[in-house]
């Protein structure tokens, strides 16, 4: 759900999550700390929202009587996202989440007009004293859900229902393919944009254009179940995106493309309480609990799913990274002949790699 990041300062990635306090908003023995969840979508049953609102309950669990939370749901980006925070923060919440990248203007401006707050918001490339930005780097799930996916392949081609042309995305589409191509080196991956993230009758007909153009399994950047319930009707496999799919595609699904929050809300929320936040971007893989290929289908041969777990177990262990040299883009030209792309070309990505078919729109 993150939008244009080309100007992202990705900086102390992965080092201790929390540094020097910057003052104690709640001590031990007063009132529970309030926390604020802002969410762009309904919370639902799976999706974007859904998978936040799990960190929700994660965090209410792991702390019980030491917080409260509040959540407003359905609050579209731009000036209604602004004034849901500011009414937070007016009713005592001094730790707010702001998950949809579209918030990030108006968190500032809150941040800044309550400097005892503090607001963590997802994706986003600037921060305060008391405003901080926080990511998962799903895109290496997608890369093993791309070798899932090319293990059930018949035809090699893979459909992916897109939202927004946003370097969070596009990496995705890449990994997957680097993924496919990984385990079948002519795969192809074919994507349709629909410059939105839940429309789901447009995230139906995408499913179904896909899987006229020879695809016989999808995946999707999108916040609906739309996709999961096409490739159950169609027959076809279903690489499921940020949440478990399977009621709704219980004979399609593969494998669920997961963000994980539960863990990172929890300690974010220690923090405030114990006084030792601190603005500190982060931007987490599948090592720090922040994302996984989760929920594989139980039926799948051993070896499929002995290979998944070696390629998870490179990943966490850095043997393996996904934009590797050699990387040439879809039209032929070498982007990285040797060594890791950095984490700022990364997060700038606005190309597809081979094995992506079309290209790269515009962004909103």
């Amino acid at each position: 759900m993150t939008k244009n990041l080309r100007r992202v300062l990705v900086r102390a990635l992965l080092t201790p999550l929390f540094a020097a306090p910057l003052g104690v908003l709640a001590q031990a023995g007063t009132a529970p700390l309030k926390v604020g969840f802002v969410y762009v979508t309904p919370v639902g049953q799976a999706g974007w929202s859904y998978q936040h609102d799990l960190g929700r309950q994660a965090m209410e669990r792991a702390l019980g009587a030491q917080v409260t939370s509040t959540v407003v749901e359905a609050v579209a980006e731009g000036p209604d996202a602004e004034r849901v925070m500011r009414d937070l923060a007016r009713q005592g919440h001094r730790l707010i989440f702001a998950t949809s990248f579209g918030y990030l203007e108006g968190a500032l401006r809150v941040a800044a007009e309550f400097p005892d707050v503090r607001i963590e918001h997802t994706g986003g490339f600037k921060t305060r004293a008391n405003l901080n930005t926080y990511n998962a780097r799903i895109y290496e799930s997608r890369w093993l859900a791309g070798r899932l996916a090319a293990l059930n392949s018949k035809n090699g081609v893979a459909g992916y229902v897109a939202g927004f042309p946003v370097p969070e995305v596009v990496q995705g589409i890449n990994a997957f393919a680097l993924g496919m191509r990984s385990v079948n080196p002519k795969a192809e991956v074919r994507v349709v944009w629909l410059q939105s993230w839940f429309d789901p009758p447009r995230e139906r007909e995408a499913a179904l254009a896909l899987k006229n153009q020879g695809a016989d399994v999808l995946t999707n950047h999108t916040a609906s179940p739309a996709v999961a319930l096409a490739a159950e009707e169609l027959g076809v496999k279903l690489i499921a995106n940020q949440s478990d799919m399977r009621r709704f595609a219980p004979k399609a699904q593969l494998g669920a493309v997961t963000y994980q929050w539960g863990d990172y809300y929890t300690r974010v929320a220690r923090a405030v309480i114990a006084g030792t936040w601190a603005a500190q971007p982060v931007w987490g893989g599948i090592g720090e609990g922040m994302t996984d290929l989760a929920f594989i289908d139980g039926a799948l041969p051993p070896t499929q799913r002995a290979g998944i777990d070696a390629a998870r177990a490179d990943l966490v262990a850095r043997r393996r990274q996904v934009f590797a040299a050699p990387l040439d883009d879809n039209g032929g030209r070498a982007r990285l002949a040797q060594g890791v792309l950095a984490d700022d070309a990364i997060a700038a990505m606005d190309w597809f790699v081979q094995g992506v078919v079309g290209s790269v729109p515009a962004s909103r």
